[in-house]
């Protein structure tokens, strides 16, 4: 049996009147992971847009090249 089968069993335990303790540590953790995941996307972007290399491309012969692999 899975982890999540497992705890919608155990919900199914939970007393009516401890549900919304249990809803409001559920969504807070919904919300910790998007906020992180969110965080984590724009630190990304930030470091796209304030990199100096940005936009400079190189050809496959001068990325060998520099490299020192032959084509």
């Amino acid at each position: 049996m899975s982890t999540r089968e497992r705890i919608v069993q155990m919900i199914d335990q939970v007393p009516d009147y401890c549900l919304g303790n249990l809803q409001a540590y559920l969504q807070g953790m919904i919300a910790a992971d998007e906020a992180a995941d969110d965080d984590y996307c724009e630190r990304l972007y930030q470091k796209y847009e304030n990199d100096p290399d940005r936009g400079q491309y190189m050809t496959e012969e001068e990325l060998c090249k520099e490299l020192g692999i032959a084509l």
